[in-house]
């Protein structure tokens, strides 16, 4: 997986007028849990914030990344938990950080990309991708940026499943069921199909 480092400051006021002021200044109030433990038990979380210039980087975009966390001078090693946006403007309001270690395992969703012509496709099918995430269980080290799926023999009406798929170090976290990508059927293959029939 990717790293890349991000720029926050710890916050020491979390009012809603606190939050708001933030956000005008252009700052985007965070939250990173950890293995810190409050006395309920539940995960303790650091509150920070960090420019929206810095979380541009990661916010919007396909890739997935490692996150080292600079905050005030100490480094989290990361990855996004959440992200909140406003419901109509789709401003970023939110956005809270899990931090990771080496030992310890992570799920996380990694990008779907698909790889070959299929078979389907030149029969004149279409490709549909149905998922473009995956969730997957490993150590961060072992992630790949993308799960890479091979569609060459693929035929028309025929799918992959999530419990298709296998990769070395990754432990499928998302449903065995759920379709990741699929033929359908077109017009024009259809008609092949049909004067194929009529050949025969």
């Amino acid at each position: 997986m990717k790293e890349i480092v991000v720029n926050g400051q710890k916050r020491t006021e979390t009012g809603k007028k606190a939050t708001k002021q933030m956000r005008k200044e252009g700052l985007v109030p965070c939250n990173i849990y950890g293995e810190k433990r409050g006395e309920n038990g539940l995960p303790e979380a650091m509150a920070f914030s960090v420019p929206m210039t810095e979380l541009r980087k990661i916010v919007y975009t396909p890739h997935i990344y490692v996150i080292n966390l600079n905050i005030d001078g100490e480094s989290h090693p990361a990855i996004i938990k959440e992200l909140q946006f406003h419901p109509v403007s789709d401003a970023l309001l939110h956005v809270d950080f899990y931090e990771i270690n080496e030992s310890k395992p992570i799920t996380i969703g990694i990008p779907v990309k698909l790889n070959g012509l299929a078979q389907g496709v030149r029969d004149g099918g279409r490709l549909s991708l149905i998922v473009r995430k995956v969730n997957v269980t490993a150590k961060f080290q072992d992630i790949p940026e993308t799960l890479d799926i091979d569609v060459t023999n693929l035929n028309i009406g025929k799918s992959i499943k999530v419990g298709d798929l296998s990769f070395p170090g990754l432990e499928m976290a998302t449903s065995k069921e759920v379709v990741v990508c699929t033929i359908k059927a077109t017009r024009k293959s259809n008609a092949a199909a049909q004067e194929a029939a009529e050949e025969a």
